[in-house]
This record gives structure tokens, C-alpha cells and sequence, in this order.
């Protein structure tokens, strides 16, 4: 069954695994999360999704305990691209440098191997050519032309000899 598994949040702040047929707490929406399990927060009272906002519960109490993962001057900053004109596209590159750290993880730790050196030699060369595609991407969605003649060198000795 691959479907999504829908927990009720009821108003009393229980939430219930309609999969399971028993009420869970954060802990157990969060061992969701680590074995990738597709999920939906519903809250009974008006039917609204409220996944991010359980989701956002678990970051705090991840983060109020051990080791945070964000410091205060990170959290500053994300907080201020709240609103202003680069909301969207900043999520965006947040999102996608997630996905590709995830990626990376995963693949360094399938490729060890017997040649560490090598396997760590190969993926900063793999790595830069990503990460510089994906700076340059979320630069051109901002409007800027970066790179045009690293892109198309022709166009740009056309351009020098037309002047």
C-alpha cells in the first residue's frame, strides 16, 4: 500500500493514525518522517492540512534538544526572506540544495568503497558542477544573465568583434 497515510489531529491535541487505528505522538510522526513514510496532518475541526505545522513541531523539539542543527544568526536569515520578493525562489533553492545534499549523502555513502580519496575526489568534481548549475539557475529566475558567455562563448566573441 502505497497510498498516504492520513493522522487525525483531534482538538483535544491527540493525533490519531488512521493506518494503524491508534493514537501516536510526535515521536511516532517523526519516526514517519526518518523511514520516509508518506503521511497528511488533518485537523478534524475544519479538515485543514496541517502537516508543516506538525512537521514544524518536531524541528523545535529537535532543535530545543542535543545538538541544534540551525544556529540563531541561519535562523535570522531564513526568517527575513519571509514576505520579501525572493520568498518563493529562496524556498525553491533551499529545497532543491536539500534534495541534492540528500542525494550526495546517499551516494557517498553507497561509494566508499577500497579508494576513499577517489570517491571523494569524484563527487567535488561531480558536486561543483551541480552546485555551480544550480547557482546559476536560481540567479537567472532572479533575472540575472550569469554566465551567457561561459554558455554560448560564440555568441560572445560575435558580440566583441560587432562593436
Amino acid at each position: 500500500m502505497n497510498s498516504e497515510r492520513i493522522i487525525k489531529k483531534y482538538p483535544n491535541r491527540r493525533l490519531y493514525d488512521t493506518e494503524v487505528s491508534r493514537y501516536i505522538t510526535l515521536s511516532d510522526v517523526r519516526d514517519l518522517v526518518m523511514d520516509r513514510s508518506s503521511f497528511k496532518v488533518v485537523d478534524t475541526s475544519n479538515d485543514a492540512d496541517i502537516t508543516r505545522s506538525i512537521l514544524l513541531q518536531i524541528m523545535l523539539e529537535e532543535e530545543t534538544g542535543g545538538a541544534p542543527l540551525f544556529s540563531a544568526n541561519m535562523l535570522a536569515q531564513i526568517i527575513r526572506f519571509y514576505g520579501g520578493s525572493f520568498h518563493g525562489m529562496f524556498a525553491r533553492y533551499l529545497e532543491a540544495s536539500l534534495d541534492f545534499f540528500a542525494k550526495q549523502h546517499a551516494e557517498m555513502t553507497d561509494a566508499w568503497g577500497d579508494h576513499p580519496f577517489e570517491t571523494m575526489a569524484r563527487l567535488a568534481k561531480k558536486n561543483l558542477s551541480i552546485w555551480t548549475d544550480l547557482q546559476d539557475e536560481f540567479l537567472r529566475a532572479a533575472g540575472f544573465d550569469v554566465g551567457g558567455a561561459r554558455r554560448n562563448p560564440a555568441k560572445k566573441d560575435s558580440q566583441d568583434g560587432a562593436s
